[in-house]
C-alpha cells in the first residue's frame, strides 16, 4: 500500500515521464504480485488497494488539498491506471 501512496506522489513530477513510471511501476507491481504469490485473487486485491489509495487521493485531504488534482496529469493516472490494473490482472502469471 505504501507503493501506491508513493506512486500517487510521484505523478506529477517531471511531467510526463513522473506519469508514464507511475503507470508502469502499477502495471509491474500488480503483475509481479501474482507471479511470486501465485493467483489472480492477490492481484484483485492489490487492484482494490491501488483504488482505494488513488480514488483517496482524488478527494480533498483535512485542509482542502487535492494529492491527485482535476488537470490533464490526474485524470490521466486514474483513467490510465485503470487500464494497468485490467492489463496486469488479466496477464498471465
Amino acid at each position: 500500500m505504501q507503493l501506491f501512496l508513493a506512486l500517487v506522489f510521484l505523478h506529477s513530477s517531471l511531467v510526463p515521464f513522473g506519469l508514464i513510471f507511475v503507470l508502469l511501476a502499477t502495471l509491474v507491481g500488480i503483475w509481479s504480485i501474482g507471479r511470486l504469490w501465485g493467483g489472480r485473487t492477490l492481484k484483485i486485491l492489490a487492484a482494490v488497494a491501488w483504488t482505494f489509495v488513488v480514488l483517496r487521493a482524488g478527494f480533498p485531504g483535512i485542509n482542502e488539498e487535492y494529492l491527485i488534482e482535476g488537470s490533464s496529469v490526474g485524470i490521466t493516472l486514474i483513467n490510465m491506471g485503470f487500464l494497468a490494473l485490467v492489463i496486469a490482472i488479466l496477464l498471465p502469471a
